[in-house]
């Protein structure tokens, strides 16, 4: 998955690579359909959920 990156919104990372969805599902993102979440980067999701986006970058990493 090195096509995505945390600078990337989560609406566009599902349009990309919609297998992402359970990772960030698993991690606790459960709005993925919000409207934050289309605005939002993957980043400031992970820091307003308390993640650490390098793990989080990880886990994408390994599909």
């Amino acid at each position: 998955m090195e096509n995505i990156t945390k600078d990337m919104t989560i609406g566009e990372i599902l349009r990309t690579a919609p297998e992402v969805a359970p990772v960030l599902l698993e991690a606790g993102m459960h709005c993925l359909g919000c409207p934050s979440a289309q605005a939002e980067s993957l980043e400031e999701a992970a820091m307003v959920h308390g993640m650490d986006i390098d793990a989080l970058m990880a886990k994408i990493a390994a599909l």
